[in-house]
């Protein structure tokens, strides 16, 4: 039976899973739960996933969600997938496990949260938040040190100084490509006293094409939206930017 994949590319966790699944030819059906229309809060929905959140799979009778261990299943379930996606050397995947973790406990407060408080809660009929942002913010400061002082090493191009991607360099991508709904000021502000975060960024970009980019459309549309927005509140002219 084939692969269902409960979904919305708004959200960067569905996104890494559907960016694994492209990258190593795992066919899936994509199906699209609406967050602005809280489609995950349905009846039907909860017979998925009872916690009501995304993503969530269904591989023939067998339902999973929360996205980092849909990564380590996919990784373990089908063939063909190459190990430095999830190694099968215990001390190399308990490795990769210690960034998973770290990721789940520290950036929840990061970058999802600084651009929601900073640009997204309009959106779902709140108000701009800036102490709210400006307490995130201090905690995305954080983790990216964290990320370039201790995750990136001298002698690898992707987290703990591998030269091919983890799940992990996947996952914490996604995370800090939330950055891209922000202006280009703000985002340049935020992360660009990180040169190696920058450029272990891109390298993970490069090296998951064309699918990286694929999948990111949405978040580029949203950013497009956003921009209209803030020009047509300050009345100045349309100011247009490559993608990252």
């Amino acid at each position: 039976m084939t692969l269902k994949l409960y979904v919305d590319r708004l959200s960067q966790s569905c996104r890494e899973v559907i960016i694994f699944c492209k990258l190593n030819g795992i066919e899936f059906e994509e199906v699209y739960i609406r967050l602005s229309k809280r489609q995950q809060l349905s009846a039907e929905y909860r017979e998925i996933n009872p916690i009501q959140q995304i993503p969530a799979i269904m591989d023939g009778r067998f339902k999973l969600s929360e996205s980092h261990a849909i990564l380590r299943y996919l990784a373990c379930a089908f063939p063909r997938i190459a190990d430095h996606w999830y190694p099968a050397d215990l001390y190399k995947r308990a490795k990769v496990e210690s960034v998973l973790d770290w990721h789940r406990t520290t950036f929840p407060r990061g970058p999802g949260s600084y651009v929601f408080y900073s640009v997204l809660a309009p959106s779902v009929g709140l108000p701009l938040n800036s102490k709210a942002a400006a307490r995130t913010e201090k905690n995305l400061i954080a983790a990216l040190a964290t990320i370039e002082s201790v995750w990136l090493q001298e002698k690898g191009r992707f987290l703990l100084g591998s030269n091919q991607p983890s799940i992990a360099d996947l996952s914490l991508a996604c995370e800090i490509m939330q950055l891209e709904a922000l202006d280009e000021k703000d985002r340049e502000r935020i992360l660009g006293p990180f040169k190696r975060v920058l450029k272990w960024l891109d390298d993970t970009k490069n090296v998951m094409e064309p699918h990286f980019e694929e999948v990111h459309l949405t978040l580029y549309k949203v950013k497009e939206k956003l921009q209209k927005q803030r020009i047509t509140q300050s009345g100045r002219k349309p100011v247009l930017h490559s993608k990252m």
